[in-house]
């Protein structure tokens, strides 16, 4: 019996979600906005939600807002303002059917727009700056696109041809 393993690299995954991103965006996006937002869906489906390492996606928008909204300690952090503004757009983006029976997507899209602008004011590189802050502004157009990429994926289910099942009858 011949089986294949099916495995793919972080620049596969990369891959895939800006061609997917690129097919439910309108030509004339930001490339490097898509990339970036590409990279952040492909870094959310690489990590664990248990890693201990890293900072997985949190289960729902409320968990967002309890570690950095409640925290006023992380508010001057780049980084964290980033990754908080981030998991906000991936969980009311690409979750978002998922989400909207219990959150308010819309406050939660300006709450995730508020995090980006924050990590662009805080940030010390000019270029990653600028980015954050186009982010912030252009929020909730990307949020859209990852909802309509995720019902997209949905809708195509198979994006893989499965395999052929073995032949089991006894032989004669």
């Amino acid at each position: 019996m011949d089986h294949e393993l099916l495995a793919t690299d972080h620049q596969g995954v990369l891959e895939f979600f800006v061609v997917g991103l690129k097919n439910v965006s309108e030509p004339t996006v930001e490339r490097r906005e898509l990339l970036y937002n590409a990279s952040v869906l492909a870094h959310y489906a690489q990590v664990s939600t248990a890693s201990a390492n890293d900072l997985p996606i949190p289960p729902t928008l409320s968990t967002v807002f309890d570690h950095f909204v409640m925290d006023a300690s992380l508010h001057d952090d780049s980084s964290m303002m980033e990754v908080a503004g981030a998991q906000v757009l991936v969980l009311s983006g690409f979750f978002e059917d998922q989400m909207s029976g219990r959150h308010n997507i819309a406050w939660y899209a300006k709450l995730g727009a508020t995090f980006f602008g924050r990590a662009a004011r805080f940030e010390r590189t000019r270029a990653k700056a600028h980015l954050l802050g186009s982010i912030a502004r252009t929020f909730e157009p990307w949020r859209d696109r990852h909802a309509r990429l995720s019902r997209e994926l949905r809708d195509r289910r198979y994006l893989l041809t499965p395999p052929e099942p073995p032949d089991l009858s006894p032989e004669p």
